[in-house]
């Protein structure tokens, strides 16, 4: 197995795993944020947890604002590919920049 094959298989499962914890720190916004309306306090032991989905959401909107901006300039679709962006990570930079290099 080639060393390109293993980067592409470990790419395959961070996208997996990305889409998955993003998906679930904006539900666990949300949670947060119907607690918020209904008078709910949450737990104590998930506020450090918040902390990180919310940073981890901070900086997956800033990756897909860079997608967007840059994806203009492929043949892609800024608005869909800052989504796709967005939810996979760093990852989906990588594809679009290396595919600008290429």
């Amino acid at each position: 197995m080639s060393l390109s094959e293993i980067g592409q298989k470990i790419a395959g499962f961070i996208k997996i795993v990305s889409i998955v914890l993003i998906t679930s720190a904006i539900g666990l916004e949300l949670g947060k944020i119907l607690g918020v309306l209904n008078i709910n306090e949450i737990p104590n032991n998930l506020t450090p947890i918040l902390g990180i989905a919310r940073f981890a959401l901070i900086v997956h909107l800033f990756e897909g604002i860079i997608a967007a901006i840059y994806s203009g300039s492929k043949s892609k679709l800024p608005f869909q590919y800052g989504i796709y962006t967005f939810f996979v990570g760093t990852v989906g930079l990588v594809e679009l920049f290396r595919e600008e290099n290429s």
